[in-house]
């Protein structure tokens, strides 16, 4: 599952990655992902969801793409 990167236009280019329970998701959303118990969540310096998607590695491979650069939250 992958949702489209909406590129933002904002000072900073750094993204923040973070791990998110399917669990954790609106039911609308957890109704879409089958089999996939963590999800990934690009979100700018304001907080804002960019992308969400099922792999870390496809996670910074996309901000990078975008020409930003992310950053593991823990």
């Amino acid at each position: 599952m992958h949702e489209p990167f909406e590129g933002h236009q904002t000072d900073s280019r750094i993204v923040y990655v973070k791990a998110i329970d399917v669990t954790d998701l609106p039911d609308e959303v957890q109704g879409q992902i089958e089999g996939i118990e963590q999800l990934y969540a690009v979100h700018d310096s304001e907080g804002q969801q960019l992308a969400l998607v099922a792999d870390r590695n496809l996670a910074f491979r996309l901000a990078r793409q975008n020409d930003y650069a992310p950053v593991a939250v823990h």
